[in-house]
């Protein structure tokens, strides 16, 4: 006979201490990492709270609610036995929920298909099938230069007062496969106003978009520990619709700067011992956790993409939280300071943004000519375009050579026709004729990283264009 476990509930009377938003309980018997657990306290509503340590004599809880009030030695602690889950299923697509699933848009809670941990784990290396296909976002910075693939982990690096959530709502409106693959977003909102939970769903539910996207939106009002347990709900979601669906699904995660600030801010109540900055030293840990759950697998047809944004402290990209997120993802967007001041949008720096995995995603089923070559040969002019600008407010425009006055006058040209293209949406094949007419505009021996074949296949191929 098949044994099955059924959660007991356990309740203690009264707590050793508290501190912030934590209670600390002795003598737990069974206590698990992540259980459910509910304080009644005589006069006040019950709340909430989650075991996020366990010790041989001392079980540390943290709370949801305010704990205004609180009297934590005369207080009912009842653990559950139950760990935090999520409904998940496909009838969550067009919904829009807190960030522990609760529903905000005034509609039932959804029944679903499963109710899954949250605590899910990274995918095994040996499972994985390695990202090869293209995802377009609409963005020509992103799609030209700086490419995404399914599976791929790409965060975008943004600042105080630069649109990065703005950037990321767009890639939610805009995004799609190159195939007419079944596709969906999840877009996790962590740490936001009120003003903008409201603004991403007005704007979403306008759109065409929100029958095939699911809304997880974690306000700055909201307890701390709901920004770390957002997340974790948004991609327990997405993989269930990518691995048992077989849908491709975008997860958008809008701010980790917000997330680690929440994990600072627990680590500090549990007087722990802080590590860069005052961020807890398993911070990387923790992010992996999180950014490892993007991929493919060898054996489901869906996929699970990443698409976090990261708000750099005082624009610091060295960073303890953009740091770390770099060395585990697999390059980044970086928006400029300087593009969004001159009403460039979206303002993506795209000589220190990257995409490792661009050219596993690129090639001649998605692109006109060599797709590669052409990136490259962008940023080449645009490199010795940003070298010139330096080198003329030294000697002046007339100090330089020929090619760096082209190189010049390209820069100005790329940003406001190619980098620009305010809110609308910009197709593969148009941001790729976008670029070839700024190449064209330079002498052939200048365009050293295009192939003469390559040059040759794009005068034949704009020669056909202009005979039909």
């Amino acid at each position: 006979m098949t044994r099955i476990d059924v959660p007991i509930a356990r309740t203690y009377a009264g707590a050793a201490s508290a501190a912030g938003p934590l209670i600390f309980v002795h003598s737990t018997k069974r206590a698990k990492l992540g259980e459910w657990v509910y304080i009644e306290t005589e006069g006040q509503e019950d709340r909430r709270g989650q075991v996020i340590d366990v010790g041989t004599e001392v079980t540390v809880i943290q709370i949801f609610e305010d704990t205004l009030g609180l009297k934590p030695a005369t207080s009912k602690i009842t653990l559950t036995g139950e760990t935090a889950t999520t409904i998940a299923g496909r009838d969550l697509l067009g919904r829009a929920l807190s960030g522990t699933g609760a529903p905000l848009d005034g509609l039932p809670p959804p029944i679903g298909e499963a109710r899954l941990p949250i605590w899910g784990a990274p995918i095994n290396p040996v499972r994985r099938h390695h990202p090869s296909d293209f995802i377009e976002t609409g963005v020509s910075a992103i799609d030209g230069m700086n490419t995404v693939v399914r599976g791929q982990k790409l965060p975008v690096f943004s600042g105080p007062g630069l649109p990065g959530v703005e950037l990321a709502a767009d890639i939610v409106e805009n995004a799609r496969p190159t195939r007419g693959e079944p596709f969906a977003v999840v877009f996790a909102a962590i740490g936001i106003t009120e003003r903008e939970t409201q603004s991403f769903v007005s704007r979403f539910r306008e759109s065409e978009v929100m029958e095939r996207t699911v809304l997880f939106l974690n306000q700055a009002a909201d307890p701390t520990i709901e920004r770390l347990l957002t997340p974790r709900v948004a991609l327990t979601t997405a993989e269930h619709l990518a691995f048992t669906h077989g849908v491709h699904v975008l997860v958008v995660m809008a701010d980790i700067t917000h997330y680690a600030e929440a994990l600072r801010e627990v680590a500090a109540a549990r007087e722990e011992i802080p590590g860069r900055r005052g961020y807890p030293g398993y911070m990387y840990t923790d992010l992996a956790g999180l950014f490892e759950r993007a991929g493919v697998l060898k054996d489901s047809p869906g996929s699970v993409t990443q698409l976090p944004v990261v708000t750099l402290p005082d624009d610091d990209i060295t960073h303890p939280i953009p740091d770390l997120t770099g060395y585990i993802t697999e390059g980044q967007i970086v928006l400029s300071r300087e593009l969004h001041q001159r009403a460039i949008y979206p303002p993506v720096d795209v000589l220190p943004s990257l995409s490792r995995l661009m050219n596993a995603g690129i090639g001649e089923d998605h692109t006109v000519g060599e797709h590669r070559e052409w990136a490259d040969q962008l940023y080449a002019i645009y490199a010795r375009g940003r070298e010139a600008k330096l080198m003329a407010a030294i000697v002046g425009r007339e100090g330089l050579t020929p090619g760096d006055r082209r190189a010049l006058d390209f820069i100005d040209e790329f940003e406001k026709s190619f980098i620009h293209q305010g809110r609308s949406r910009r197709g593969l094949e148009d941001t790729i004729r976008i670029g070839w007419s700024l190449l064209e505009t330079l002498p052939r021996d200048e365009l050293t990283r295009i192939s003469d074949e390559s040059w040759e296949a794009r005068r034949r191929s704009a020669s056909g264009k202009e005979g039909s």
